[in-house]
């Protein structure tokens, strides 16, 4: 606990996560100054938390943009500005760049993910495992160095019982794999390229000729057992289906394709992974809050009725302290 917030931890339902009170502050714009008044309380209560911290009541933010963004500062010294990264300008908040639009209402049209297939597991529950639950990623994973902390507003959600987020912990599935596994997978590399490079599963499986990638665009290696630079603990970094080479990958160094060993292993792992015992399920209400780190969790989208309800959603993206492994590195992204 710090002298400005507490935490309570775990999330519901939950082996990790916790949710953040102000102690004599009220509102988005006294939690903030709270947190710009001790800048070291929130990453701390992200560390400690394993990744993920909830901080509900903050509604007021829909009014007062800029209030995300200097929240988001206190998680690290770089807000991505969108703009500024080949984001379709439609997906970018009009006047503070700093904020990504995710929305199924103009002028974002996103539409919401499928539902998964059968919607519901064997026992009546809300699928949370891989492959029934599809679309696990952590962000921008095909990035070098890839990005640390996400914020995730909600500004207008739907109906609780749809457009949950899901978020399954990387550490603890990390410290739960057989050690023979935990050999296996020791200095693998995978392979991640962004959805528009036409190098998914699905794009594979159809028989469809990737396209010659610009070296922006071109696929990253990035650990599968990644060490938290702050914590020190390993986690499992990898992403499913869509996120990952299927062409050359989805492991360095070993059989590609959707059909190789590469891939046996991705959905052993992810399907270890996204185990219940290890996932979080948020259901959303207006004004909460999500801080997570990239660097150890991975999350999906639920489905919503999209014909009858709008979503949207505000998220930062934070940068500047990936670990030793990329020190020094030019950003991948960036078009020279």
């Amino acid at each position: 606990m710090s002298s400005g917030f507490a935490l309570d931890r775990p999330l519901p339902d939950a082996g990790f996560g916790g949710r953040v009170r102000t102690i004599g502050a009220t509102g988005a714009a006294e939690l903030v100054a709270a947190g710009e008044r001790e800048p070291a309380a929130l990453p701390r209560l992200l560390a400690e938390s394993g990744g993920l911290l909830l901080i509900q009541g903050l509604e007021a933010m829909a009014d007062e943009p800029q209030l995300l963004v200097r929240l988001s500062r206190l998680f690290g010294p770089e807000v991505e500005n969108y703009r500024q990264t080949l984001m379709p300008f439609n997906q970018v908040h009009e006047s503070v760049p700093e904020i990504l639009l995710v929305s199924n209402a103009p002028p974002v049209g996103r539409d919401p993910p499928k539902p998964p297939e059968p919607p519901l597991t064997a026992d009546g529950l809300l699928p949370t495992q891989f492959p029934q639950r599809r679309g696990w990623h952590t962000d921008q994973s095909y990035r070098r160095p890839p990005p640390d902390i996400s914020l995730f507003l909600a500004v207008n959600p739907v109906l609780k019982g749809q457009g949950q987020t899901l978020f399954a912990d990387g550490t603890a599935a990390y410290e739960a794999l057989p050690p023979a596994l935990k050999t296996r997978i020791e200095g693998l590399e995978g392979l991640h390229v962004g959805l528009r490079a036409g190098r998914s599963r699905d794009e594979i499986l159809a028989g469809n000729r990737p396209r010659d990638l610009l070296p922006h665009e071109r696929p990253q290696r990035q650990p599968v057992v990644r060490v938290h630079p702050v914590t020190g603990q390993r986690a499992l970094y990898l992403c499913e289906y869509g996120q990952m080479d299927w062409l050359d990958g989805p492991f360095v160094g070993m059989q590609p394709g959707p059909h190789g060993d590469g891939a046996a292993l991705l959905v052993e792992l992810m399907t270890h992974l996204t185990r219940r015992a290890f996932v979080y399920v948020h259901d959303w209400t207006v004004g909460d809050l999500l801080v997570w780190d990239n660097r150890c969790l991975v999350h999906t989208a639920t489905w919503f009725d999209a014909a009858t309800q709008t979503r949207t959603m505000w998220r930062t993206t934070v940068s500047g302290n990936p670990g030793a492994l990329y020190r020094g590195e030019r950003k991948s992204w960036i078009a020279a």
